[in-house]
């Protein structure tokens, strides 16, 4: 059970639910509760499906391109620590689009970047060749399939959060989540540098 906590925690804080909806909150201004609650099933879906084949397929990515495991935790932990930055900062590309048929943002831009961004995508495949058993697999996707249904059950009642908690609640959410992305980065690369010098 730690293994499943440990990830779904890791995965939750990864993805920036916070900040994913507080961009959903802005592209979806004009939008009537319906079409927030099916866009919402459609973002939640598409996280699913990309997060799983990149859990998956991973490990055959590193051998097609002959990439080390630490070099590129020492990667993905670089790319993951900019994110954090600049989502303390406030100036995380919120990848603003024109108002057309809103069922169109739930792959571009609300699954790729905003929800799975370069850290995440990173995050997964060192993920993936770090699980060394089918068990240890099967309940790392379990985790990690409820880590995703939590922000899409976020998502889905984002009209409630945004009366509960305003835009000023969301933003300040948002920089702690940044702050635990920093330290959770910082973590990763220390990791690929140990192993990589075989500390």
């Amino acid at each position: 059970m730690e293994l499943f906590f440990s990830t779904f925690l890791k995965m939750f804080f990864i993805m920036t639910p916070f900040f994913v909806l507080s961009v959903f909150l802005t592209v979806t201004t004009d939008a009537t509760s319906n079409q927030k609650k099916a866009l919402a099933i459609k973002v939640t879906i598409s996280v699913v499906v990309i997060s799983l084949i990149l859990l998956y397929f991973g490990k055959h990515i590193f051998a097609v391109f002959g990439i080390t495991l630490d070099a590129f935790r020492i990667g993905a932990g670089s790319l993951l620590f900019l994110s954090a930055v600049e989502l303390i900062k406030g100036n995380k590309d919120t990848q603003k689009v024109e108002q057309k048929d809103i069922s169109e943002l739930a792959v571009v831009p609300l699954s790729i970047p905003i929800t799975i961004g370069p850290g995440t995508i990173g995050v997964l495949l060192v993920m993936g060749a770090n699980f060394d058993s089918n068990g240890s697999m099967l309940l790392g996707s379990l985790a990690l399939v409820c880590a995703i249904l939590v922000i899409g059950i976020m998502l889905y009642s984002s009209s409630i959060i945004d009366r509960l908690v305003g835009k000023q609640g969301l933003l300040v959410i948002s920089k702690i989540t940044g702050l635990f992305l920093a330290a959770l980065s910082a973590q990763i690369v220390f990791t690929g540098i140990k192993n990589f010098l075989g500390l």
